[in-house]
This record gives structure tokens, sequence and C-alpha cells, in this order.
């Protein structure tokens, strides 16, 4: 992008012109507007707070087009219609469902006050993981409305995770030929990750596809994203990540970024809890729970990390990536063990091995 270009997006997205030239589409333009996040990426996307009179409201500048806003709208309509407490698209004043200006796509919710789910709160884990499971049933047969895009992920977890699994291989094979501080901290750790990533890759083998329950997954559930009103009931926001996808991955990812805190480091207890919880609404199959083994076996950041550094090597900070997996490694010892336990909890549960 030019910087001229930039300049004008820039001048496009601030706040006394979206003031100027958005709100008065939804009869907002004597209100008070304050950016809240901008961010200029490929995805590039801006919140503002509009507060007018009594009530106060979350407009939003998508990065997708269309069909994929449409998909969307139609996500947070079903919801809506089974009770889960989600941000619904309020209209323009000529009923429209978003406001296209300069090719850009604002959408306008009401603002939800409340806390952030906090991951040292075991109530808000419970109640999260609970939850997401009432949203995966309420949504095992979610329909987009026509004109919608169809959005659906699936992945086989097995593919992906062989191609990681690879991408390791092919980064201990850099580290060992440039020897620097970056391969040096990568080699020290490499026994630990590569095991972590092996265990993965066999579980990830012996997976039933079809075993796995889909629905209408969020795929960005982290704390940020669930809100605690003041009744202590959980709000939803955030949908733009949303699609059709293995139930197995949202409550993975729900998991993974509790568990790997400083405070709630790979913790066993915590993460049974949360599964618990989620299956007193919504149990999942052997497979399901293989799926998570998985994606919480593998060593994520160690991977992505590294992955990143030697495919960028000539125009990397190598500080930056060496603190990066200076930070990614403190745990992985951790993660090992939390492992070796998961399974044997798992395993204890169904009565046969994973792999």
């Amino acid at each position: 992008m030019s910087e001229t270009v930039k300049a004008n997006v820039y001048s496009y997205l601030s706040e006394q012109n979206v003031k100027a030239q958005v709100l008065p589409y939804y009869g907002l333009e004597k209100g008070c507007i304050t950016q809240i996040k901008f961010k200029d990426t490929d995805k590039q996307r801006a919140v503002y707070r509009i507060d007018f009179k009594d009530k106060s409201y979350c407009l939003k500048k998508v990065y997708y087009e269309i069909p994929d806003l449409l998909f969307v709208y139609s996500a947070l309509e079903w919801f809506y219609r089974y009770n889960i407490n989600v941000p619904r698209l309020l209209p323009t004043v000529d009923k429209g469902r978003f406001v296209k200006y300069k090719d850009m796509l604002f959408i306008l919710t009401p603002w939800i006050e409340g806390v952030k789910c906090s991951y040292d709160n075991i109530d808000h884990i419970i109640d999260s993981a609970s939850n997401l499971a009432r949203m995966h049933s309420a949504a095992k047969k979610f329909t987009p409305m026509d004109g919608s895009s169809n959005k659906k992920q699936l992945e086989d977890i097995f593919l992906s995770t062989q191609k990681h699994y690879d991408n390791i291989l092919y980064c201990s094979s850099q580290a060992f030929q440039l020897r620097d501080k970056f391969s040096k901290l990568f080699l020290n750790h490499f026994e630990t990750n590569i095991k972590l990533a092996k265990t993965a890759l066999e579980a990830a083998s012996t997976i039933n596809i079809s075993n796995l329950t889909t629905s209408l997954c969020h795929l960005d559930y982290v704390n940020k994203n669930i809100l605690f009103d003041s009744k202590n009931e959980v709000w939803v926001i955030d949908f733009d990540k949303c699609s059709i996808d293995y139930r197995s991955h949202d409550i993975s990812y729900f998991l993974r970024r509790l568990l790997k805190r400083d405070n709630t480091k790979w913790d066993l207890e915590i993460a049974v809890n949360a599964i618990t919880a989620y299956e007193k609404i919504s149990p999942l199959s052997f497979d399901d729970m293989k799926y998570i083994f998985v994606y919480l076996s593998f060593p994520q950041k160690y991977w992505k990390i590294s992955k990143d550094y030697y495919n960028n090597l000539k125009k990397c900070n190598k500080n930056s990536f060496y603190i990066l997996l200076t930070k990614a490694v403190e745990k992985d010892d951790f993660q090992l063990s939390f492992v070796k336990e998961f399974k044997k909890y798992i395993e204890n549960r169904y009565d046969t091995s994973i792999f």
C-alpha cells in the first residue's frame, strides 16, 4: 500500500470523518465517538465507541466482504434466537444491515458492558466452557441466510499436524547448519518439542474424522471476547472468525489460550474441569477428545516462531525472535508433563489407548 493510500485510509477512518460520513446512516451524528482499536494489517479493522443520550454503541469497520458479513449476521441472529447472549447488528435508518463507505463496510451493535473473562477465576472458566457447549448445541443445524458465504474450515488435523511436524524437522536441519544464537536455543529444546510433536502426530493418525462433531463455531473464543455483565451472565462478542468447523477445534483453542499462561500453565485439573462443564451440556466423542489431545500436545509456539524465523532470515529481527523463542520454551516441560497426564485421563475414561 502506497503512503498516499495509507494517508487516505487514516483520514477516512479518523473519528471526525467517521462521525460525519458513517454515523448519519444510524442517526447518531450528534453522538460522541471514540476510536478504541485500529489495526492496519491485511485484515484492516477499526472499532469505535459511540455514546449518544443514555446509550452506547460499538461501530466496527470490518475486513471482509458482504457475503462473509451476512454469514456473521446469520450467526448472531441464530444464537440470539437460542438465547445466547450476543450483540445483534442494529439497522440503519433505512433498515440496512451495514454501511458501505469508500469500499469499506461498517456495522453497529450495542456496546456490551462487562468484565473480561478472568482465567484466574475458576467460575469464569467453568461458565465460559458451559456457554460454549450451549452455543455448539444451539448451532448444530445452523444455516446461513441467502446471499451469505458458506464459511467452512473442517481441516484434516492429521494432515496439518504432519505438515507442522515436517516444518520442525526442516527447522532443525537449518539450525544445525546456522548454529547462531537462535539455533542453539532451538536445538537445546528440540528433544522435548519433537517429542510433543510426535505424540500429537501419532494421536492424529488415529482420529476418525467422520466421528468428529461439527457445528457453527466461534473460533476466537478467548477471554477478550467473553464478557460477564453486572448479573454475571456470559456475553460473547467478535464473531469475525466464526465458521462451520469441528466443535473440538473451538474447545481446543479456548483451552490452549488458558493453559499456556504463567498462572495456569498446563494445569490438568483446570482443563478437566472445563471439559467436564462442557460435557454436562454437550457430550464429546472419543475422537473429539483425541482431537483436543492432539491440539494441546503440539508445540504450537515453538513451531510457529521457528518456522517464521528460518523463512525470513534475511529480513527478520533476530534478537526479537530469540526473545520470543525464549518465552515460548519456558513452559515446554510443563506441557510435556500435562500431555502425559492428559493421555492417562482420556485412556482411563474410555478404557482404551489413544494410539
